[in-house]
């Protein structure tokens, strides 16, 4: 396998990046996980825009440009001869000693991030994932919207993935998380939708939040994005606002999406069942909806 790592197009086990990369040093950096149909990643711009506007906000660097970012996407998914990929693009901190040297006067060498592609064959899941739907727990800490990094794709992933660890152990596919102020936020690795009465409902994200209101710390995901598009094509009313608990243990189902399984079926949060116990109506439909629009922007139509 080929890995791009700044600059270069390298054998994927001698590529490194330094050890005093502040990705290594303090899990300073960001990234994109996209899904490649066909040849293409699934909407490549939305993801590079929603990179590039965390590293402007957040203050990692002003000098990514998405049309050499897609370049080095696409590039590193043909050097690896794949039609269906699982591609990562990580933003790393680079050497953050030299983060302000130069920048105020201009003698120093600028401040550079890393840059880091890397395509692989996508995860498969199993069918009954999605035929019968998966079970949830609950997480238990909480996600703090006064973080500045809260709804950002950061690096600093630990504390999730050790939730979703844990969740595996105890059989479940997927933990929910629910803020500071026990509002759902998404799942670990994913965003969450309720349906119910035939209308969805899915937290507010990051840059989504009414005027005078508390930050969001859910991420604004990019199939999640593209769910609310298809539902509006459908005539399925969308609702983004905050939810609890028993918003979510009363809805007639339940779903989560991410870049990798699309839509997945929740049909159980630990102890307590969703709906009848099966995928729903709204969310297979939504499903399948996701898959047709998935081929039809990778040009495979059959």
């Amino acid at each position: 396998m080929k890995a791009y790592v700044n600059g270069q197009m390298l054998d994927a086990q001698h590529a490194a990046i330094s050890v005093h990369d502040a990705a290594i040093q303090h899990a300073v950096g960001l990234f994109e996980t996209m899904q490649a149909f066909d040849g293409r990643v699934y909407r490549l711009e939305a993801h590079l825009k929603r990179l590039i506007d965390s590293a402007t906000e957040l203050g990692l660097t002003n000098r990514l440009v998405g049309e050499a970012l897609a370049e080095l996407v696409n590039t590193t998914l043909h050097a690896n001869a794949l039609d269906e990929a699982r591609v990562r693009l990580t933003i790393t901190g680079g050497n953050l000693a030299l983060l302000g040297r130069g920048a105020a006067d201009g003698k120093g060498p600028p401040h550079q991030p890393g840059v880091i592609c890397v395509a692989t064959p996508p995860t498969e899941y199993p069918a009954e994932y999605f035929e019968q739907g998966v079970t949830v727990t609950i997480a238990d800490p909480k996600a703090n919207p006064f973080d500045p990094l809260a709804g950002h794709k950061t690096t600093h992933y630990w504390t999730r993935l050790r939730t979703l660890v844990e969740a595996g152990s105890a059989g479940a596919g997927e933990t929910l998380w629910f803020s500071v102020t026990n509002h759902l936020v998404g799942g670990a690795v994913s965003n969450a939708f309720v349906v119910k009465d035939g209308q969805l409902a899915t937290p507010i994200a990051r840059g989504e939040e009414p005027g005078g209101t508390l930050r969001s710390a859910t991420l604004p995901g990019i199939t999640r994005a593209a769910i609310i598009e298809q539902a509006e094509c459908a005539d399925i009313p969308v609702h983004k606002r905050m939810l609890t608990i028993d918003d979510v243990l009363g809805a007639d189902e339940l779903f989560l999406t991410n870049s990798s399984w699309q839509v997945l079926p929740v049909v159980k949060i630990e102890k307590e069942s969703i709906g009848g116990g099966q995928p729903g109506e709204i969310t297979m439909k939504l499903r399948r909806m996701l898959i047709d629009d998935i081929a039809a922007c990778s040009g495979n139509n059959q």
